[in-house]
Parts: structure tokens; sequence; C-alpha cells
């Protein structure tokens, strides 16, 4: 756990300090003074209400910037209307950034009624100078605006824009430094993600992401090692190491170490039970990393090996750097290895030039590979990609026929992968009381199938046996093993 006493100790009668993370404890202090006496003039403690999209590395940077507001004297609320929102924004496909500008519209009268709420907006969206440009314009009640490379400095700049008074653009177009050693608030606790490098180097020409997130950049392992053991002796049962692409972690260290190698590293850690990671590229899964997940017990039955299309013209055109054949002789070895391996992975829908013979290749891997489940995606134009200059855009209508025949191959594979394990007792681990209905509780297998089954919430966080008895498809029913 993170010693808040390093931030209470810190001297704040100075100048701020020039040295990561100081400066923050620094600022971090500061701001809780403020907030101290915001609250006495209000007559209650100030509230957060965090708005994260996206993926699991923004979910992580959510944590992270909570515990700095939390800190400075925020509490966390549901509502979608507090002291101070923070919008930790996806920009991976239209949608997202058409979301964002509709919640943005509707603030806009909260923020007459509550002068002094403040609004944040940082992530993935915010490393688009069009984005900014257009809230700078349209948006100009926005109170601070910041990237993915600078997330750590939030205290900084809230302490900057309480200053000021003004709207606050902190915008960095690469990372400059790896700043450890700061708090985090985790959703779970008895499950934790665990950034282990950041950026991505890869390029797909439909992908925003390089554009975003920055260059590889990765986290010294004695760093990432420290931080696990820190976790599994607070009670956390289950990590998933995090990167856009783990499989090439280690490629910026001085001391070289690749994941095979951490991975090994982190299934040494006697308190932990399960290990995760996502996402792997096809292109850089390596023999020894398959071996090692094949020797490393804590290893969960799981990989997500992200396909994209079936189409080796069509992935050229994405810059995947594979072939279909070259993918299919990697599940083999991969299932050679890993015979009980559950393979997920992500599909792409319509991506320019695609033919109806590209969409059947796409289909013919499905049918070959046997996922147990997709995550299928329409193409989305990502302005600033070499995708979205691409002509053969694919007509709306196809691409609707198309998704829609995608998903009923999916499903029928999936019922039938599920079926088969009715009857079978598997582990699971329990997360949370089901939100449908509070007499059954959820949880994870090895394999990331979710189950539901009856118990009492006093299960929750416990890794308990569960005889799995009727198939749903994509999940379980099951029945809690007393034995």
């Amino acid at each position: 756990m993170f010693d808040y006493q390093k931030i209470d100790d810190t001297d704040i009668t100075g100048e701020a300090p020039v040295t990561e993370p100081e400066r923050q404890y620094y600022f971090m202090k500061k701001c809780r003074m403020w907030a101290e006496e915001e609250g006495k003039r209000l007559g209650r403690r100030l509230t957060l209400s965090m708005q994260t999209m996206g993926c699991q590395m923004n979910a992580r940077d959510s944590e992270k910037l909570e515990a700095v507001l939390s800190y400075i004297g925020y509490g966390t609320v549901e509502d979608t209307v507090a002291d101070f929102i923070l919008y930790n924004t996806c920009t991976v496909r239209e949608n997202a950034n058409l979301k964002v500008y509709g919640r943005l519209g509707y603030m806009k009268n909260q923020k007459k009624k509550n002068p002094q709420m403040k609004i944040a907006m940082c992530g993935c969206m915010m490393q688009e100078p069009t984005v900014v440009e257009k809230i700078k314009k349209s948006y100009p009640f926005v109170d601070m605006i910041f990237g993915t490379h600078n997330v750590y400095k939030l205290a900084e700049i809230l302490f900057t824009q309480i200053q000021s008074g003004r709207m606050v653009i902190d915008i960095w177009q690469e990372a400059k430094e790896v700043v450890e050693d700061l708090p985090s608030i985790r959703k779970y606790p008895f499950k934790a993600g665990v950034n282990i490098m950041y950026g991505c180097n890869n390029f797909c020409s439909y992908c925003i992401v390089p554009y975003v997130r920055g260059r590889e950049r990765s986290r010294k392992p004695e760093e990432i090692l420290r931080e696990i053991r820190g976790l599994a002796e607070d009670g956390v049962k289950e990590v998933m190491l995090l990167g856009q692409n783990v499989n090439s972690y280690g490629k910026t260290l001085e001391v070289p170490m690749n994941f095979a190698e951490l991975l090994r590293e982190v299934n040494k850690i006697p308190e932990l039970r399960r290990i995760r990671f996502m996402t792997s590229h096809p292109k850089d899964l390596s023999e020894e990393l398959i071996q090692a997940m094949a020797e490393c017990d804590k290893v969960c039955t799981h990989l997500h090996l992200p396909l994209q299309s079936g189409s080796t013209g069509i992935l050229k055109k994405m810059n995947r750097r594979y072939t279909k054949d070259d993918y299919l002789a990697l599940v083999d070895q991969v299932r050679d290895k890993l015979p009980d391996i559950s393979l997920t992975t992500d599909i792409i829908v319509g991506f320019p030039g695609e033919t109806e013979e590209d969409f059947e290749e796409t289909l013919d891997v499905i049918r070959k590979v046997r996922y147990d489940s997709v995550y299928s995606f329409i193409y989305s134009r990502r302005t600033g990609t070499p995708a979205a200059a691409m002509e053969d855009q694919v007509p709306e209508d196809v691409v609707k026929q198309r998704f829609d025949r995608l998903l009923t191959e999916i499903q029928s594979i999936s019922r039938e992968i599920t079926d088969r394990k009715v009857g079978k007792i598997e582990e699971v681990l329990i997360e949370e009381i089901n939100d449908h209905d509070p007499s059954l509780i959820t949880g994870r297998l090895s394999s990331n199938a979710v189950v539901h089954c009856p118990a009492s919430e006093d299960c929750i966080g416990e890794i308990r046996r569960v005889k799995l008895t009727e198939s749903k498809g994509f999940y379980f029913m099951g029945e809690l093993q007393t034995d």
C-alpha cells in the first residue's frame, strides 16, 4: 500500500521540488489545504465524479487519478454531477468522441448552476489537437485539459487552475519519464491491474493509439515486482499485467528482460494466485513466452490474441505484419503447449477495401480456431490514421450485414464450447454481487468466462470451487461446492 505519510511530511513552505514524485507530493498537500477551506465554506466534503471510458489502461489511470483527488479531499460519488467532474477519455472509435461532446453539452448548464465546479478532461482523446481546439472554442467552461503522458501531474494542474482561475491546458507530445511511487485506489481489494509498459510502436493503419499513447516505454522490472509484492501482501489474489503490446516488454530497458522472464518472476510471488495479461500482438508472441505460460502455474488459461481480419491482403493493409497462415500456425503452437487454453480475439468488420472473399477468410479463421469469445467491431474511421485516407470504404449496409453474420457464427461456436464444460467443477474468483439478482454472486474462471451462482457476499474475494450447471452461451450458471 502507498505510504501517505510521505505526502504529509512534505515541506510546502518553500518552492516546489524539481524531482518527481516529490514535486507532486508538494502540490497534493497544497491542494489539500485549499480543499479543507472549500469544505468549511460549503459545510461538507467536496465530491468527485469519475467518468472513465475505454480500455484497462484508462481504468488503471483513473485509479491513480482518483487516489490523488481522494488525498486532496474529494469523496467519490456515483452521481454524474459533483464538485469535480473528471472525464478520462477514449478515442479509439469516433462514437467515443461524440459521447464526450454530448456529456459536455449537458455539463454546460450544470456549470452555470455551480460556477465553482471543476471539470477536467484527460486521456487519449485529449492528445488530438483538433479535439483540444474544439473544447477551447465550444466548451470554454472546462477547467483543465491534459493528456496521457502526464496524468501523474493532476495535483499540479489543479493547483495551477485554482491559482489562475482560468482553463489550464497541459498536453505533451511524448512522455518524458515514467513516474513511480504515486498513490492509487483499487476498485477491488482482491484483484488489480499493473502497468508494465506504456505506448505502442506497431502503427496499425486503423489505430490512433500510437499517436495518443506515444512510443513504447517499459517500467523497470524491480518496480513492477515491488508493486505486485505489495499488492499480494495487501490481499490481492489476481493481477492483470497491462500494456498495449505486452509481448514487446523490455525493449527500452537498460538491463534487458523480456516478457517471458518477467512472467516467471511474477509467478514466484508466493501470496499471488492468478496472473493475467493483455494485450498480446501475434507478431511478437514468442515460443519462449508460450513455454513460460505452460510452466507458470499461476498464469491463467486465457490468451487474448487479436486477429482483426482473416484475410492476408487486409492484414497487410492494416500493417499487422503477419499473414492468415502465420496466425493459424501460431494458434497450433499455442494449443500444442497449452491444450486447455481459452482463446479470445478482436475482429474488425468493414475495413477499407474488404471484399466478400476477405470477409469469408475471416469466417474461415473463426471456424478453424473456435474462439471462446470474440470482441467484434465495425470499422471506425479515425482522422489522422493511414486507413482514414484509404479508398474503397465499405458501404454501411454491407458492413452491417457482414457484422450480423459474424455475430451469428461467433454465438454458435461460443455456445458449443460452453456447453461442453457443463457439469465440470472449476475454480472461480468471486468478484461481486450480481447486478440483476442480489441472490447471485458473479465471478470468473481462469479462462476468463463469467459464472453466476447463488451465494452470499461473504464469498467475495475468495477463489471457490463451483460446479457449472448450465451454459448461457457467453456465461455459466453454477453451484458453489462446500466440500
